[in-house]
């Protein structure tokens, strides 16, 4: 924000910065509005850094609006969800006190769920990829969204959605081209990619934490290790991830449900976060929030709460706050709670594979009635 201060948005990405444009201006919108970026270079300020966690709180209160609305024909629940978004502990751990903003980009996302839900793809094609060019973990939403304008559109429907997607992408990485912008972006991915974070789980309870607790109690191991012939474990990642998320597109394909859609992107983002390397321990928060829309189902709520305290679990051991008791973040808890993310996502899948209950669900929360889906 202090290089924005002084050398304007459009010259970002001569920073080692690997957030898509749309972070850019929000950063670029509290450069504005408060002058002292201009002369400070950390968040030593209590002000400062009140005001740089800001757009992610308003966020949370944006995630918790639209879960109401998503759920506006059973009151009860819509008040459920919209707490407990709000009073989350990892929501408030990951924006309030760490000041992550992993809930913009998916505010994005949920926008778009609600909106596809509503009959509106158009709007929503343009949304999913608001959430890619804020950051890259929205890389999972693709293949759900793709399925589903597919499934409601066919093959010009799947066409014009990514039109759509393409020219807001270009839209918004207008003012960043005369300074290289986009270039410099994927060269500062590729940097953290192949230089920094090359890590099998950067203390993500997940598939490979259990490997690097086998291979090494814990330490860091590269990602690009051989584990079967040739094949790297970041490619392994690569394929396991793809395999699952074309099996989620095409049942969403199948059944271009809402409860397809939602349960769709849960799965698909616990996939990419269970079997990708280099995961932080906070990605697989999307999945937190887009089940909540579902949370009228039993066992989608015992899912939630489930996976509420393996994640809460998680961030406490990788990232305590001052003067909290330290939680082990490897051994007997790492390997239990990676277990548990294994299992929860599993569980995610059979639920959207489970015929016969799509069709109860939409009508009972006031879905786009089957004529609009077909």
């Amino acid at each position: 924000m202090h290089a924005i201060a002084v050398n304007g948005v459009g010259n970002v990405y001569d920073e080692d910065v690997t957030f898509g444009p749309v972070m850019a201006f929000v950063w670029g919108t509290l450069a504005a509005i408060e002058p002292a970026f201009r002369v400070v270079t950390t968040a030593a300020d209590p002000a400062i850094r009140a005001l740089m966690r800001t757009p992610a709180s308003l966020a949370d209160i944006g995630l918790a609006l639209l879960a109401a609305y998503a759920l506006r024909d059973r009151p009860r629940w819509a008040i459920v969800a919209a707490v407990a978004i709000v009073l989350h502990p990892a929501v408030i751990h990951i924006s309030g006190w760490w000041g992550q903003y992993e809930s913009i980009y998916v505010l994005s996302a949920l926008t778009a769920i609600v909106l596809a839900i509503n009959g509106h793809d158009k709007p929503a094609a343009a949304l999913v990829a608001v959430s890619l060019m804020t950051k890259p973990q929205a890389l999972p939403f693709i293949l759900p969204f793709a399925a589903w304008f597919w499934a409601r559109g066919g093959l010009r429907g799947l066409v014009v959605a990514g039109a759509i997607g393409l020219a807001t992408v270009a839209i918004l990485w207008l003012p960043f081209v005369a300074a290289d912008g986009p270039r410099h972006y994927l060269q500062n991915l590729a940097k953290y990619s192949q230089e920094i974070f090359p890590i099998l789980s950067l203390r993500a309870w997940n598939f490979w934490w259990i490997v690097q607790e086998w291979l090494a109690q814990g330490k860091f191991v590269h990602d690009q290790t051989a584990l079967i012939g040739p094949l790297t474990a970041r490619y392994i990642g690569y394929g396991i991830t793809f395999g699952l998320s074309l099996l989620i597109a095409m049942r969403i394909a199948r059944e271009p449900t809402r409860r397809s859609l939602v349960l769709g992107m849960a799965a698909a983002t616990m996939v990419a976060y269970c079997f990708l390397t280099s995961m932080h321990e906070r990605y697989s928060y999307a999945a937190v929030i887009f089940l909540l829309l579902l949370v009228p189902e039993r066992p989608v709520r015992w899912l939630v709460l489930a996976l509420s305290v393996v994640f809460i679990g998680n961030l406490l051991a990788a990232v305590p706050p001052d003067g909290w008791p330290v939680v082990p973040i490897g051994g007997p808890l790492g390997i239990a709670g990676s277990l548990a993310m294994l299992a929860i996502m599993v569980v995610t899948l059979a639920l959207l594979m489970r015929p016969g209950e799509s069709a109860e669900q939409d009508h009972r929360v006031g879905a786009v009635p089957e004529a609009a889906r077909l």
